[in-house]
């Protein structure tokens, strides 16, 4: 029973760092149709960054709410300026082509943000400092929780509810919710597309950087191309809980980072991958939309 609630816990901290990459996927699906495979890459990026904002503006040792809020802050302003340049140098010209065109654009966006991590930094892996998080946790029922995982389920919990709250209840989610369902309407109601797509970017890329940074603090190890696999799980998670569905991103995520711990826990950490893409056919084949996706029919 400990296996099983420590498993739960580092599911559901796993999970919430996918709910927050796939977050960014289906933000962009849902208003531009638009797989942006080169999200992944850019939580990578947000890694390094911050990791290099702590090494030069902090001393070895410093542990404070002052460094760790400066540098999420710092390094999701960064991150948010390269989303934006990447909608508006690799999409914004290939929106009205064809889609496979777009797709191509958004590859290799992605190979060219990851070799720029390799030419800056290298490419070997780079080290998260112990102390950016403190090394305090608790033992309760023979189940460790650390600190950093708190800090993971807690901020993830916050921003999550916080986007989702975002979304329905402002102009601008309004605005936002407008122009996913019909662009062309939207602009004759007075809605800037141009902007609604930036602000899209801008917070999708910024819970990007959020999620990078806790997977350098969570894993301690940051590799130049680990946005590929962070940015697979992160989409298989949105897919199974509906593409462009935002609730369905949070759901996709938990339940595939739980899923994930129980085959880690249970069968092997070699078998974790190949089982999370069984558990999406499975699920495509009884919800072809993802678990929360509706069926929407094509315009003609």
């Amino acid at each position: 029973m400990d296996i099983f609630l420590q498993q739960m816990v580092n599911g559901l901290t796993i999970g919430s760092l996918y709910a927050l990459v796939a977050l960014g996927y289906t933000m962009v699906y849902g208003v531009m149709r638009l797989i942006n495979f080169a999200h992944g890459d850019l939580v990578a990026f947000s890694a390094f960054v911050g990791l290099s904002v702590y090494g030069s503006l902090f001393s070895e040792g410093t542990t404070s709410l002052l460094a760790v809020v400066s540098v999420f802050l710092l390094s999701a302003l960064v991150v948010a300026f390269v989303g934006v340049l990447l909608e508006r140098l690799a999409y914004r010209p290939l929106r009205t082509a064809p889609r496979l065109s777009a797709v191509v654009s958004a590859l290799g966006a992605g190979l060219v943000i990851q070799n720029s991590v390799m030419l800056i930094w290298g490419p070997n892996m780079k080290i998260f400092p112990t102390d950016f998080f403190p090394s305090t946790l608790w033992s309760v029922g023979g189940i460790v929780i650390t600190f950093t995982q708190v800090m993971i389920l807690s901020l993830s919990s916050v921003l999550m509810v916080g986007l989702y709250f975002f979304i329905n209840q402002t102009k601008i989610g309004t605005a936002i919710r407008a122009v996913a369902i019909d662009q062309d309407a939207a602009k004759l109601m007075g809605i800037n597309v141009n902007r609604i797509v930036m602000i899209i970017f801008i917070i999708g890329s910024a819970l990007g950087a959020v999620a990078g940074l806790f997977i350098g603090a969570y894993y301690r190890g940051i590799t130049f191309d680990m946005g590929w696999m962070y940015g697979l799980n992160a989409f298989v998670a949105a897919i199974m809980g509906g593409i462009g569905n935002i609730p369905g991103a949070m759901l996709g995520g938990l339940l595939l980072g739980l899923f994930n711990a129980m085959i880690t826990g249970y069968i092997s950490t070699q078998w974790a991958e190949t089982f999370t893409f069984v558990l999406l056919i499975v699920i495509l084949v009884f919800r072809p939309t993802g678990i929360l996706g509706e069926k929407v029919a094509e315009k003609v």
